[in-house]
């Protein structure tokens, strides 16, 4: 959840592929579920925005360095905790993720310097990658909306906020293959119990993200001893 205010590495795609809903047959053998509230993904975004620097990021194809500290008018785009009658957050219902952002920022034309507020709405599909064994989540700004500003300034920086919510967070990584890893000494057998995920299906309600985990079990050699101090 940290990556999906702060940003993330840039990456060409977002790994893996969509996450399914659960069979309707029910969970497979070896499935585990896992459930993230969405009071879980607020505190967290409260707590960024409480005891971090606002999240600022630069405008995508504004043609701009970074900002410096004396840059009157940086072409950034600065995440809000409210604002525009929006509060940004999570949400978890009717199957979809959403998360409103309201935001803030400017742009530096070459017709001047442009201020702006407002909000974008956006949902996130889930994806999961069999080779690191994550699961990620890839947000999609599906409108952005302004505050007071003309229409050709609104044609001009609606697409740049857009791009740049797009591009600067995604992915963003909700489960690590070291959180869902099996690997237990079975000191009885000699041997170590393994797990693959093999699947991960999830589904979205009662305000909950239920991820189901589908494992794979297997037998593995046993760990080596820690060497003696």
């Amino acid at each position: 959840m940290y990556y999906f205010i702060v940003g993330a590495p840039a990456a060409a795609t977002v790994p893996g592929i969509l996450v399914q809903p659960p069979d309707p047959t029910g969970p497979a053998a070896g499935t585990a579920q896992i459930v993230l509230r969405q009071d879980l993904f607020n505190d967290v975004l409260s707590t960024i925005f409480n005891e971090m620097n606002a999240p600022t990021f630069a405008l995508t194809g504004a043609g701009n360095s970074p900002p410096s500290s004396g840059d009157h008018c940086p072409s950034v785009v600065t995440v809000l905790p409210e604002g525009s009658g929006v509060r940004t957050g999570v949400t978890l219902a009717n199957n979809r993720l959403e998360a409103p952002i309201a935001f803030t920022g400017g742009y530096n034309s070459v017709f001047g310097c442009f201020k702006f507020n407002g909000w974008a709405n956006s949902v996130m599909d889930l994806r999961f990658d069999a080779a690191t064994q994550s699961v990620f989540g890839q947000l999609k700004v599906e409108t952005v909306n302004l505050d007071g500003v003309n229409p050709v300034v609104n044609a001009i920086v609606t697409p740049l906020v857009q791009s740049t919510l797009n591009s600067r967070v995604n992915p963003i990584k909700i489960i690590d293959g070291t959180q869902t890893a099996v690997n237990t000494p079975v000191a009885s057998a000699n041997a170590n119990l393994v797990a693959k995920v093999n699947d991960v299906r999830a589904e979205v309600k009662d305000s909950a993200l239920s991820l189901f985990i589908v494992y794979d079990f297997a037998g593995g050699p046993p760990s080596s001893p820690s060497p003696a101090n």
